[in-house]
């Protein structure tokens, strides 16, 4: 089995029973109606402890890696993608470990339990994977830092405990390290709503549903001194530290949306009859099916020998932009198979064939587009391009 301990075969198995009896239904109702996922879920996935799967032990959390986490999102993404993706506010809180051990136990213990579940906001209306483009920023005022600016893309915004917000302090910017002069702020806040001098708008998305992608504008948005994370101007390389177990989480999810449209398309051409017999007795239906395996399968094995290498410390920052790259690529393919093999059945609400289809898309996009990850690869190979 390779990689695929008894624990985690046992751990994996748990998660796609879960997902499969209390995630699909779920999905399935909720995503034609664009609808939020629904709190008593949020609960189940607490109980289950899948918000501190990479929480240590003393923090009230599971204490394993990135493996398991990725195992465990990729089964709740073969049932909704938006479930899989959110128990990373919990497992991930970016730059706790610039955090003083007092503060650790006391959000990391939270977010063990799913009461402390962050959002991102780091996107702007100009600037996506140009990250040195940020042009947010966070000034001191006496007793606390006023910020100021847009923010794109921030999904959770709402449900959210607290944001981590990227905003530039620094004053001179070098236009060969645009990066420097960032900085980190954890702005706590209450749960259901907006922080204090901030407004926004959900963003009309045509997929991710159950939960709102926001659109934010901080307008002297006022937060305590304290709320920075780690130095002033460091905000780029604590972000950047959780990267590679980002690509893989997202690796993971567009596997679990993929290995769903797969599921569901083999069973359809199985029970699906023209001209007298099943469509799965079609050659043109048969090797679809065994392409969409292939690749599914292929990105599953590159997907665990990343886990692997960050679990054990190593440097692997080409081969998760490999993976994530891979992944959402093959995802949006399979999908596509999947929706064609459900004929016309499938670009209607009727089956999820279209919400797998839609999800994968965003996969290609998310945690850094797929030309990012070709840019990556090819600086290992080439160099920098201009150096």
């Amino acid at each position: 089995m390779g990689y695929l301990t008894e624990e985690r075969i046992m751990l994996r198995d748990a998660a796609r029973e879960f997902a499969l009896k209390e995630v699909l239904p779920v999905a399935n109702r909720l995503d034609p109606e664009k609808g939020d996922i629904p709190p008593e879920l949020m609960e189940k996935l607490a109980e289950l402890g899948y918000f501190g799967i990479m929480i240590p032990e003393k923090y009230g959390g599971m204490g394993l890696g990135c493996f398991e986490y990725c195992l465990v999102s990729q089964e709740l993404s073969r049932a909704w993608m938006s479930v899989g993706s959110i128990i990373r506010s919990g497992n991930i809180l970016m730059g706790s470990g610039e955090l003083s051990e007092e503060r650790r136990k006391k959000y990391l213990t939270r977010a063990a339990r799913g009461e402390f579940l962050g959002a991102l906001a780091m996107s702007e209306p100009n600037a996506g994977s140009d990250v040195g483009n940020i042009s947010t920023r966070a000034v001191k005022k006496g007793e606390h830092w006023s910020i100021t600016g847009s923010k794109y893309w921030c999904t959770f915004a709402d449900g959210a405990d607290y944001l981590i917000v990227l905003a530039r302090t620094g004053q001179e910017v070098d236009p060969e390290r645009r990066h420097r002069g960032l900085s980190a702020f954890l702005v706590e806040k209450p749960r259901g709503e907006l922080p204090p001098g901030v407004s926004g708008s959900p963003i009309p998305k045509i997929g991710y549903y159950g939960w709102k992608t926001w659109e934010l504008a901080f307008d002297d948005a006022r937060v305590p001194l304290d709320a920075i994370i780690g130095a002033e101007g460091r905000g780029f390389y604590i972000i950047s530290r959780e990267l590679e177990t980002g690509r893989a989480h997202t690796a993971a999810r567009a596997i679990g949306v993929a290995q769903g449209a797969y599921e569901d398309a083999l069973a359809y051409a199985q029970e699906r009859e023209q001209f007298n017999r099943p469509i799965a007795d079609f050659q043109a239906i048969r090797f679809k099916l065994a392409k969409m395996k292939i690749e599914i399968e292929a990105a599953q094995q590159l997907m665990y020998y990343v886990c692997d290498a960050i679990d054990s410390g190593k440097r692997c920052d080409q081969e998760a932009a490999m993976v994530k790259y891979y992944a959402g690529e093959m995802a949006e393919r399979v999908t596509s198979e999947a929706l064609q093999i459900h004929g016309g059945a499938g670009y209607t609400t009727h089956f999820a064939a279209e919400r797998y289809w839609r999800d994968a898309r965003l996969t290609k996009i998310f945690e850094g587009t797929s030309e990012i990850q070709l840019r990556i690869v090819s600086d290992h190979i080439l160099g920098k391009a201009g150096q």
